[in-house]
């Protein structure tokens, strides 16, 4: 009975936390422009590179941004939905970052890095469904 009653504390505090956290909405919406704003100076910073590398920056850009939106997601309404949406979004931006840079090899080093980027994002969409349950 002790341990049950320590339980229900433990989970009420936790709760209570979780809801002291949470923002208002409008915190939510600056932090939403913050983000836009963010990515928008990134990319432009992307403008300035060429060939490879810019591509490699506009995902760099795409991803941070794509990343922030879901933690901020995450921040406004925490759930374990938005906690594995964080992952995925973590995880797609590793994968995508990493295969942009496989295009600057040639042959059998870029069909390596390619598989290597894959069996990694692989590993971690597996990672993220063990969350799930």
């Amino acid at each position: 009975m002790k341990k049950h009653l320590l339980v229900l504390a433990i989970a009420s505090t936790f709760f209570a936390a979780t809801g002291a956290s949470a923002m208002t909405k409008d915190e939510y919406s600056a932090a939403k422009q913050k983000i836009e704003a963010d990515y928008k100076a990134a990319k432009a910073s992307c403008d300035t590179m060429k060939d490879n590398a810019k591509d490699v920056c506009m995902k760099e850009a795409k991803g941070t941004e794509d990343v922030a939106k879901a933690e901020l997601e995450a921040q406004y309404k925490p759930s374990a939905s938005h906690t594995r949406k964080v992952a995925e979004e973590k995880a797609d931006m590793t994968y995508n970052v990493a295969k942009e840079k496989c295009d600057d090899a040639q042959g059998d080093a870029k069909k390596a890095c390619v598989d290597q980027a894959k069996a990694d994002h692989d590993k971690a969409k597996a990672d993220i469904k063990a969350m799930k349950g």
